[in-house]
């Protein structure tokens, strides 16, 4: 029985490149390879059927093919660059403690340092542990928190003076750093009323000339520092600007957007939705997690601008009464303990402490609304992110 002996395309393309080549019979080539003649002829036309394919239409085809391929792995590419950008814009509003969270040191794809270019942080940011304030640090912080709810126009040179009067020792660089970490901002005419995010946008100032005598109207919102025995919190608060309801408050040990954006949500589910918001321009506000909420739910924004600095006063004396009234006359120890002491406190404002710009009624009576879970400031789980001692 006969055999057909199996040949390899390498084989293949060396016969037929010697039979196109023509240096040999067809005859020399079966004597040498041990392949009949006609098989050889076979080849040779096989091959150079395939040549002229690659130079024909055919090969045109193909190269249309390779073009539309490319087209789509572009198209894919744009829509990667876009959906990165979306997700690059959305990640920035974090807290550089939040996105150092993200990384997964064990990621079996990509490294670290690739993580951290991804979160936009820098990967000394990543290995940085935070060194708490000392005791005389936080004792400073507290005299300049109390200073300055008496002098809210004070700078860091003025409030530096005021503390060498006092007998404290503080030079104005190391003020400075303190004000800012505590987010306290003089309130007198400038071109900023506070430090926007370059990359955010800046709405424009819609309550010139406004008259706002009815609940829903307006909302405002502000953060202001919070000190605690062994360290501090940030607070912030959503407003009514007509009865002076507190509708929401949260607690963060970082000043970023997400826990202004959980004390938004809880307003907007709680209470409805106000006609037109208004903030200072601080990035925490004009973050993109922020306004997108107030977008969302077609709210109108509206952002403090140049001159408007008498507009946050409203919820300055908030909180003004809130320290005087409740942290000073406490020292919290922790976060749990400022929470509760803040939802009594906030309780107490809003439903049975009078106010003289609501014509002595309560700001539960002028809002007009029983609402019977008026915590405001803690969620389902009552869970709240601490400030290590």
């Amino acid at each position: 029985m006969k055999t057909t002996r199996k040949r390899s395309s390498a084989e293949f393309k060396a016969v037929s490149l010697e039979a196109i080549r023509g240096d040999l019979t067809l005859a020399e080539l079966a004597a040498k390879h041990g392949i009949h003649h006609t098989m050889i002829a076979a080849w040779k036309k096989q091959a150079i059927e395939g040549m002229a394919t690659t130079f024909s239409g055919a090969g045109e085809a193909t190269k249309a093919a390779g073009e539309a391929e490319l087209d789509r792995l572009h198209a894919k590419i744009g829509q990667l660059v876009v959906e990165r950008d979306f997700l690059g814009e959305s990640l920035r509003s974090m807290s550089v403690a939040r996105r150092r969270e993200l990384i997964e040191p064990a990621h079996h794809r990509l490294s670290i340092s690739a993580q951290c270019r991804l979160l936009s942080i820098s990967r000394s940011s990543y290995y940085y542990a935070p060194v708490p304030e000392t005791e005389e640090t936080l004792s400073l912080m507290r005299v300049i928190d109390a200073t300055f709810l008496d002098m809210p126009w004070y700078g860091s040179r003025q409030m530096v003076r005021h503390l060498q009067r006092t007998g404290h020792d503080a030079g104005r660089r190391r003020v400075r750093r303190l004000m800012a970490k505590m987010g306290l901002s003089p309130i007198y005419q400038r071109p900023r009323t506070s430090d926007p995010h370059p990359q955010y946008r800046i709405y424009p100032y819609l309550l010139r000339k406004l008259e706002i005598d009815r609940p829903n109207q307006v909302w405002c919102a502000d953060v202001t520092y919070i000190p605690m025995r062994r360290g501090f919190l940030y607070l912030v608060a959503i407003m009514d600007w007509a009865t002076r309801k507190v509708l929401a408050w949260r607690l963060s040990n970082t000043m970023d957007a997400g826990f202004c954006v959980t004390a938004l949500e809880d307003a907007l589910a709680r209470f409805g939705k106000p006609e037109i918001f208004n903030t200072d321009q601080g990035s925490q506000f004009t973050s993109f997690a922020f306004t997108s909420v107030l977008r969302e739910a077609e709210v109108r924004i509206s952002m403090d601008g140049r001159g408007r600095w008498m507009d946050n006063v409203f919820i300055e004396r908030l909180w003004r009464s809130l320290k005087y009234e409740c942290v000073y006359l406490n020292a919290f120890e922790t976060g749990s303990e400022l929470r509760a002491g803040l939802t009594r406190w906030i309780s107490y404002y809003n439903t049975q402490r009078p106010h003289s710009a609501v014509a002595g009624r309560t700001p539960a009576e002028a809002y007009g609304r029983d609402d019977a879970s008026d915590h405001g400031g803690h969620d389902p789980h009552g869970q709240i992110t601490q400030l290590a001692a």
